[in-house]
């Protein structure tokens, strides 16, 4: 019997970590391969030619690789469960939000009876920070001064009345954010608050249904 023989089983082991569709397949296939290694081995070196020997480092090569696959194995098995964790843990954390409302990037400002909650987000601090609210036709309604504010989000009200004195139409708006330092313009982002209905767990993750703003993530949320 020859070395290739061992060297074959190593192989198909090799393969078969590598090439399963499954985890229960490459599970299988792999002890299966394993299974043969195991008994080739003794066999081989009962019946070796005492005048041509097995070499020992190849011998030792192919044991070595039978002993990476394993760990590889059960290191993927290890990762397996951790990924199953992390999306049972995030499942959980979307669930609490069900019901909730929280600020995603968008322009949208809804205007009700109690007034308006929108929000902002900077990259960098300002000296001056104002938020235009502004009609279905693109006219600004409002312009509120927010002052200096540090980066991060941040949250801002309405309470209906416009530039002119009067008191807006209920109903749906959207918002500009502008934010300057030192005569220069920084990076902003708006805000728009929407209700979080249910969850969605796909193979892909764990996303919020926001209703009219359609699915996001997780880290889409930003308060």
């Amino acid at each position: 019997m020859a070395v290739n023989s061992v060297s074959s089983a190593a192989q198909a082991l090799i393969d078969a970590t590598n090439s399963s569709s499954s985890a229960a397949s490459s599970s299988n296939a792999m002890t299966d391969a394993q299974n043969r290694f195991l008994k080739l081995l003794p066999t081989q070196l009962k019946n070796q030619d005492p005048l041509n020997p097995l070499d020992n480092a190849q011998m030792t090569s192919q044991l070595a690789q039978i002993s990476t696959v394993d760990g590889i194995e059960k290191l993927n098995a290890t990762l397996q469960k951790l990924v199953a964790s992390s999306v049972d843990g995030e499942a959980l954390q979307a669930a609490a939000l069900v019901g909730h409302q929280v600020m995603v990037a968008g322009s949208g400002l809804y205007l009700g009876d109690t007034g308006a909650v929108g929000g902002l987000q900077l990259d960098a601090s300002a000296d001056a920070v104002t938020v235009s609210v502004k009609d279905p036709n693109g006219i600004v309604v409002r312009s509120l001064s927010l002052g200096n504010l540090d980066a991060g989000t941040h949250n801002f009200s309405w309470d209906g009345t416009t530039d002119a004195g009067v008191k807006a139409v209920n109903g749906n708006y959207s918002i500009s954010v502008a934010a300057t330092r030192g005569g220069e313009n920084l990076g902003t982002t708006a805000l728009q608050l929407a209700a979080v209905s249910n969850i969605n767990r796909s193979t892909q993750g764990v996303t919020l249904n926001l209703g009219n703003l359609g699915l996001v993530a997780l880290s889409d949320i930003k308060q």
